[in-house]
């Protein structure tokens, strides 16, 4: 890798989270080993991931907890979980955190791998189909793709990537409907229920942004998808 894969391992087990970090450096990824939610938390407000490992049953902080905290802060990071429970409630609860896998240990590491490049390539940006437009009106907002700017009256909201791709696939398709599951497919890679509960909260998101000219709506087709209205 010419660029080196940014890993938050929080693992509350010292032992076995030396090994795992050891073994993914070896795999010529950066690794931040942290052994509680907390610090596992302070570690995400003080540098910049691609991807967490977060164990379930930690001191101070469970994952659960963390992954939900972790959310808030970047709805677009990816996460897998860790643990030693293969109840089918542990794992509902995992992924209605956001969890983009859950690993039941012991584990095959060579596995691990495997689940981290598939979640790392689904998470990268998709290169960019040049005769798109980039910038766009939105009412009175101006919209900016590539700087994830939506901009009124000079006070600016930044956008997560997702916000911005929703927004752009929005755009792109005002005079129609922009079908749910195309959107889950070009933007999530998946248009399972997980995903699709995702999508609401960034929807929910880009709604309460756009609230502040009452011309714009994202309104609901239901059963099929959205439509962006200007003007009423």
């Amino acid at each position: 890798m010419s660029i080196k894969i940014n890993i938050l391992l929080v693992e509350d087990d010292p032992n076995f989270g030396s090994i795992m970090k050891s073994y993914l450096e070896l795999n010529e990824y950066a690794v931040i080993l942290r052994t509680d939610g907390k610090q596992g938390l302070k570690a995400v407000h003080e540098d910049s991931f691609d991807i967490c490992i977060l164990d379930v049953m930690m001191p101070e902080m469970d994952g659960f907890t963390l992954a939900r905290e972790i959310k808030n802060l970047h709805p677009d990071l990816p996460f897998i979980f860790l643990t030693a429970k293969s109840l089918k409630s542990d794992m509902v609860e995992g992924f209605k955190a956001g969890a983009d896998d859950y690993v039941t240990k012991p584990f095959d590491s060579e596995v691990l791998l495997y689940k981290l490049k598939a979640i790392l390539k689904r998470h990268a940006p998709a290169p960019e189909d040049e005769s798109k437009l980039l910038d766009f009106r939105v009412g009175k907002f101006t919209f900016n793709f590539t700087l994830r700017n939506l901009t009124l009256d000079n006070n600016v909201q930044s956008l997560s990537p997702k916000e911005a791709k929703l927004l752009r696939m929005l755009c792109e398709s005002r005079e129609g409907i922009l079908l749910r599951k195309e959107a889950l497919e070009k933007i999530w890679g998946d248009d399972n229920y997980f995903n699709g509960r995702s999508m609401d909260v960034f929807l929910a998101r880009l709604r309460k942004y756009l609230k502040r000219d009452p011309e714009v709506e994202i309104v609901n087709i239901h059963g099929n998808g959205f439509r962006l209205i200007i003007g009423k």
